[in-house]
C-alpha cells in the first residue's frame, strides 16, 4: 500500500517540491494550514507530515515551533529545497506586460530587487501556488504569479523569469514527522531537537549550556519563543549534533536537565547529505 505525505499549501508549493524530493514514491497530501497537515496524520489520513521549519533568507517559519512540541509527532528526517521563485503568467503574456503580481507573503521581499527593476507592484496570497491554481483557472492576463517554476508546468501557466530571487542562497529547511519515533536509528552524522524550559534561577540558560561546551557537544541551533502569553515562561528550542545515547551528549543533557523544568525530545534523526552543500 502507497503512503502518503502531507504538506501545507496546494499542488506546486515548495512543500510539495520537498515530498516529491524526499519521499518519492509516496501519495501527497495538501493542507491549508500546519494545524491540519499534524491532524492529518493524528487522525491517520497521513503516514508523514512535511513542515517548513526555516529560510536562509527569511528565518524562522512562524508558528511551527509552537505547534511541534504538542503535535503528538516525531522528526524522523530533515530535507531542504532550495527555493528558484519564478515569474509565472497564462501563456501568451509577455513579461513587460506583466504590471502586477500575486504571492505568499514571504515570497515578495525575496524578489524586491527585480519587481523594482521591472517596476511591478504586488499584493499578498494565502499560497502561491494556490495563487497560481487561480490565474490559471480564471486566465487573467493582468496579473502573474510568483511560485516555483514546477507550479507552472503543473497550471499549465508559462515560465516569464526564474532564479528571480534576491539571495541565491535561498533554502528551506523541512522535517518530516511521523507518528512513531525510532530511537535505535543510526547514521554517520545525526541531529537530536529538543525543547525545553529553564529554571527561574539566576544564570539558568548559561549554566544549562555549560554541559554541551564542557563535553564538546556542538548546538547547531538555539532559538526562544514565548509560550502562554507569560514573559516569564520561556521556552527553548535546540539542535545538537549527536544521539542521546552517545556519552558526551548524555552528559551533556543530565547537566541540562539539572538546570530545567522540562525537556522534550522532538526527534532523533540523520543530518540531511544536502546540508553541507547549503553555503553560510
Amino acid at each position: 500500500m502507497t503512503k502518503t505525505i502531507a504538506f501545507q499549501g496546494d499542488l506546486g508549493a515548495y512543500s510539495h517540491e520537498a515530498c516529491l524530493n524526499a519521499r518519492p514514491g509516496y501519495d501527497v497530501l495538501p493542507c491549508r494550514t500546519f494545524e491540519a497537515v499534524i491532524r492529518a496524520v493524528r487522525e491517520g489520513k497521513a503516514d508523514e507530515a512535511m513542515l517548513p521549519v526555516e529560510n536562509t533568507t527569511y528565518g524562522r517559519v512562524a508558528d511551527i515551533h509552537r505547534l511541534l512540541p504538542a503535535s503528538g509527532l516525531h522528526i524522523v528526517d530533515e530535507t531542504f529545497v532550495r527555493v528558484r521563485i519564478a515569474l509565472l503568467a497564462v501563456p501568451g503574456v509577455t513579461l513587460d506586460q506583466v504590471k502586477h503580481v500575486r504571492a505568499h507573503l514571504v515570497l515578495l521581499p525575496q524578489c524586491r530587487a527585480f519587481l523594482e527593476k521591472h517596476g511591478i507592484t504586488s499584493e499578498a496570497a494565502t499560497d502561491s501556488a494556490g495563487a497560481a491554481a487561480e490565474i490559471a483557472e480564471s486566465g487573467d492576463k493582468s496579473v502573474a504569479v510568483l511560485a516555483s517554476a514546477f507550479a507552472g508546468q503543473i497550471y499549465g501557466l508559462d515560465v516569464l523569469a526564474e532564479g528571480i530571487e534576491d539571495e541565491g542562497h535561498n533554502t528551506t529547511r523541512f522535517l518530516i514527522m511521523s507518528p512513531k519515533a525510532d530511537p535505535a536509528r543510526r547514521a554517520d552524522a545525526m541531529i537530536t531537537s529538543f525543547v525545553f524550559r529553564v529554571r527561574n534561577i539566576p544564570a539558568a540558560l548559561y549554566k544549562a549550556m555549560g554541559g554541551f561546551a564542557t563535553n564538546g557537544v556542538n548546538m547547531t541551533k538555539l532559538e526562544s519563543y514565548m509560550v502562554g502569553g507569560a514573559f516569564t515562561a520561556t521556552q527553548f528550542y535546540a539542535d545538537i549534533d549527536g544521539h542521546p545515547d552517545d556519552p558526551a551528549v548524555r552528559r551533556a543533557m543530565e547537566e541540562l536537565d539539572y538546570f530545567t523544568d522540562e525537556i522534550k525530545i522532538l526527534g532523533v534523526y540523520p543530518s540531511s547529505e544536502i546540508r553541507q552543500q547549503i553555503p553560510g
